[in-house]
């Protein structure tokens, strides 16, 4: 299935989860904010949120700084 993956095309296994798209990215999820759809998704439901095709995903990673 295709993906928009931070505006780029990505190409995934059918059934794919955003835990299992973080790791083909070698992405801890510490620190970071997952977005499907214009939806934060929660930490703690990456292993269980699955992608569909179309699906729009920002990856975004945090910054500290002053």
């Amino acid at each position: 299935m295709k993906i928009k993956l931070n505006g780029e095309i990505k190409e995934l296994p059918d059934g794919a989860t955003i835990e299992a798209l973080l790791e083909s990215l070698s992405i801890k999820a510490q620190g970071i904010a997952v977005e499907v759809n214009r939806e934060i998704v929660p930490k703690r439901l990456f292993g269980a949120s699955t992608l569909n095709e179309g699906d729009a995903v920002e990856i975004v990673r945090m910054v500290g700084g002053g």
